[in-house]
């Protein structure tokens, strides 16, 4: 079920969504020196000011869709729950949000988000470098309906 976000989802989202990035770009993570109190923190002041979606699955919230008119900020599903139509069900949900265009951003070292936004028929429009403090080459992708 897909739901919008509550605070009380606060701990439990923050927790897989570190877990998320831990896995997609480890080197990163360890690079940087994040911690979860650190990305606590950040997901309090910064992601939750998207437009919030959660997946739940028997009560308990597995993934999450932020989004800001056609910007998807972050899509992350809880590692323990990837491949199982969770990530495409929140994408599904983001095209109902905005179903003419889409688009994102995503590092170009993030080897599990890439291959899941071009089999989703997202194609990529430029290459750049993300925001200080990462500093990360990324990549900018865009959905368009036909």
């Amino acid at each position: 079920m897909i739901r919008p976000y509550h605070e009380e989802d606060f701990e439990i989202v923050a927790r897989f969504w570190f877990s998320g990035v831990q896995v997609a770009e480890p080197e990163l993570v360890q690079r940087m020196g994040y911690e979860f109190t650190g990305a606590r923190e950040y997901f309090k002041t910064v992601v939750a000011e998207n437009q919030m979606w959660v997946y739940e699955l028997d009560g308990v919230p597995v993934g999450i869709l932020g989004i800001q008119g056609d910007y998807i900020d972050r899509l992350y599903v809880d590692p323990k729950f990837h491949r199982q139509g969770i990530g495409q069900a929140l994408l599904a949900h983001a095209r109902t949000l905005s179903p003419h265009h889409l688009w994102l951003k995503t590092d170009q070292a993030n080897k599990l988000s890439r291959p899941f936004y071009e089999k989703n028929g997202f194609v990529i429009e430029k290459f750049g470098v993300s925001p200080p403090p990462e500093s990360e080459p990324d990549v900018e992708y865009h959905w368009r309906s036909e």
